[in-house]
């Protein structure tokens, strides 16, 4: 099996595990913990998950830029396996946040096999590469929240079994599948490389990385916004169950994956990275502008596709971001960028749960409204000349 088919392999997998909790998380809390506020203890479980990415993605990233890719990826796909078990078995809503913590931990892999695929792979194709990647990961929450919605009406923890035996196999297919892409020189290794402050500064003294980090930064956090309030918002205001919040993040994944796959690389090509990240942006501003007024469930599934068109840039994106280093500090950049992303992951849920709470009496839409408009800024960023240049480098 080619080892680029193996990482899609993996992601997907991995997406299908992460999908399987998202519509029984909410639930569970309620069934563990009667008393607690159920939005804002969803919010930190989230937040939870991305401090740990933001501490040992850059850490995965060294020590993968050092020791090599596979050893990396298959250590954390063994720890998943383990943590979804002793997720499934939890008495306590404690155990959860401790399950989330390790699981930001062995998660923070993305950042290895984003790497893995700038080893494999020309400059000039990573764009269409990183769209099949994102695509497989809709193609993950196709069938895990949808499996996840069903299992969890039969049994709450079923889904955590089911994550913990797909991180199993992925572990096995990667263990007999997946050869090792750092055959060169490897990066020699720093400790203050494993800080991710450290290694955020590091990249940031690239100039024509400032401002597509700005612009990452802003749309990891905006897309917080529906990550954390999906199946809260969709229980409270349109009557979802769990079995409708799964279905509901499966038509969003087939959405996504379509998207990702077949139209990702041709509108790199006929309109450049930058301005495919700029059309990206701006369909993501419409449709979280719908999300602000529409009331009823099925409003949901047309907007959705302004949102999955929004997921076209972040490959392109990506492509102009990896192409401002040498291949030696792919490693050290990914792992970078998921620090970021983990940063923007523990501001967004707490940030929009918190929003969410104040104005949902008033009005529901306020959030997303808030969204539309951070998006905004994105849009002026790409059109200054830092993002130009960039774009040319």
């Amino acid at each position: 099996m080619p080892a680029f088919a193996v990482i899609l392999f993996t992601l997907t997998l991995d997406a299908m595990g992460v999908g399987l909790i998202l519509p029984i998380l909410p639930s569970l809390l309620r069934e563990l913990d009667h008393t607690g506020d159920i939005a804002f203890e969803f919010g930190l479980l989230i937040a939870a998950y991305a401090a740990m990415q933001f501490v040992f993605a850059p850490i995965l990233g060294a020590l993968a830029d050092r020791y090599g890719r596979r050893p990396v990826l298959l250590v954390s796909l063994a720890g998943a396996a383990v943590d979804y078990l002793v997720m499934a078995l939890s008495p306590h809503a404690w155990v959860l946040y401790v399950g989330r913590v390790v699981a930001g931990i062995t998660g923070a892999n993305y950042a290895v096999a984003t790497a893995y695929v700038a080893d494999i792979t020309a400059p000039a194709d990573r764009a269409r590469r990183y769209g099949l990647m994102n695509a497989c990961f809709g193609l993950g929450f196709i069938a895990g929240p949808a499996l996840g919605g069903l299992l969890g009406d039969w049994w709450l923890r079923a889904p955590f079994l089911l994550a913990a035996a797909l991180n199993g196999v992925n572990f096995l297919v990667a263990c007999f599948a997946l050869p090792e892409s750092r055959r060169a020189e490897r990066a020699p290794f720093a400790w203050r490389a494993l800080l991710p402050v450290q290694s955020l500064r590091r990249v940031a003294r690239v100039p024509t990385l400032l401002p597509l980090l700005a612009v990452l930064a802003i749309i990891e956090i905006v897309g917080q916004i529906p990550q954390t309030l999906w199946v809260i918002h969709g229980e409270a205001h349109f009557g979802w169950d769990t079995r409708a919040a799964g279905l509901s993040l499966a038509a969003y994944g087939l959405m996504h994956a379509l998207a990702q796959a077949f139209m990702t690389g041709p509108i790199s090509r006929a309109l450049g990275e930058r301005r495919a990240v700029v059309l990206s942006v701006m369909m993501d501003v419409a449709g979280f502008a719908a999300m602000a007024w529409i009331s009823a469930g099925w409003m949901v599934y047309p907007t959705m596709v302004l949102l999955c068109m929004a997921e076209i840039g972040m490959p392109a994106l990506q492509a102009m971001l990896s192409r401002q280093v040498g291949d030696h500090e792919q490693g050290e950049l990914q792992g970078a960028l998921a620090s970021l992303a983990s940063v923007a992951a523990m501001i967004g849920p707490l940030a929009a749960t918190a929003v969410y709470a104040m104005t949902a009496p008033v009005w529901p839409g306020t959030v997303w409204l808030l969204g539309a408009l951070l998006n905004g800024v994105c849009l002026v960023l790409l059109m200054g000349g830092a993002a130009r240049r960039a774009a040319r480098a």
